[in-house]
């Protein structure tokens, strides 16, 4: 006879073997460092497992797992010895795109240098594809925060984007 909890633990670890890769680059572009990705990442899987049989049952999974993962996040940029600049911009060994290594870069410090609210907003509507309504509930703030945080965030990407590719052909001519 197989145990309830057995079975709760096989299809947790059925989830999270599905969706790590996913959750880790969520959390690599809402932070920056593959490291701390990694600490928000189990922090928000510990949050899910706790409470895995009522949002299993609701299925409401991956909405409460994004909303977490957002949570560990800015709990982790709280803590004070998170405020220290990371010794290293070393990118994750996965890769999260097929751009070209000086575009992959680029991206990075133009999504780097957004404000990590604009950060947060464009990794849930152009990451994980959440319409406005979905990542306004998944962050607590207003629908109208979200479109006036996801237009600077993308005119700010493409104003760095021009910027770094004018300095790139520059610098082959």
């Amino acid at each position: 006879m197989v145990r309830s909890g057995a079975r709760r633990d096989d299809a947790f670890a059925a989830y999270v073997a599905e969706r790590r890769p996913q959750l880790f680059r969520a959390a690599w572009l809402l932070c920056g460092d593959p490291h701390r990705a990694e600490d928000v990442v189990q922090s928000a899987l510990a949050r899910l497992y706790v409470v895995w049989p009522r949002v299993e049952r609701a299925r409401s999974v991956d909405a409460y797992v994004r909303r977490a993962l957002v949570n560990s996040h800015i709990d982790e940029s709280r803590r004070p010895w998170r405020r220290e600049a990371s010794a290293g911009d070393d990118l994750p060994e996965r890769s999260v795109g097929a751009p070209a290594v000086e575009e992959h870069d680029a991206l990075w410090s133009a999504l780097r240098a957004l404000p990590p609210g604009q950060r947060r907003v464009v990794v849930l509507r152009h990451w994980w594809g959440l319409s406005v309504e979905e990542t306004a509930a998944d962050l607590g703030i207003s629908a109208g925060t979200v479109k006036s945080q996801t237009s600077a965030a993308l005119a700010a990407l493409r104003s760095a984007l021009a910027d770094q590719s004018d300095s790139l052909e520059e610098n082959r001519t």
